[in-house]
């Protein structure tokens, strides 16, 4: 079974969701590969361009133009820093709204290992107890949620 749908969300047919969909718009803000693998980065903890665009393996000019659009969306934010003796130089952290894609690139490394992934992949542990991490789906009442118990409704109103 799968995702249910309800009211015209259900009824829509083939009409595409277009620019109602959140998923339709997170994947215009950070849906490319070069965008999350920076993202992927800075949640290792890179936070300057040299840093950023070589441990990604795209060209300076593609890590830039994804840097941009991600500062743009509030994802990451540029910092300026000064090392002794150089020019002001500025790196990018993740704001608020970039940590709150934890969960997203989490889940991309799990089922990337599970399914996309020809021999030992990296494992995510809990530093603190050493248990293995694994991104779950759980309402706001602590319930794991299966994808058969999962119901998208239309916005409050949209139904009329």
């Amino acid at each position: 079974m799968t995702v249910k749908l309800t009211g015209s969300l259900a009824s829509r047919g083939d009409d595409p969701l277009g620019d109602w969909c959140p998923m339709d718009r997170a994947l215009q803000l950070v849906g490319s590969r070069t965008a999350l693998l920076l993202l992927r980065e800075a949640f290792y903890g890179a936070s300057r361009f040299d840093q950023l665009w070589r441990r990604c393996g795209v060209t300076e000019a593609s890590a830039a133009h994804r840097l941009r659009e991600l500062v743009d969306a509030g994802v990451l934010a540029k910092t300026p820093y000064r090392e002794p003796g150089q020019r002001t130089r500025h790196e990018y952290v993740l704001t608020p709204a970039g940590h709150d894609l934890m969960p997203v690139v989490l889940s991309l490394l799990q089922w990337g290992a599970a399914h996309a992934f020809d021999g030992e992949a990296p494992r995510m542990r809990h530093d603190g107890c050493g248990a293995e991490v694994r991104v779950v789906v759980r309402c706001a009442a602590g319930h794991d949620v299966d994808e058969s118990q999962v119901l998208i409704e239309p916005p409050f109103g949209a139904d009329g």
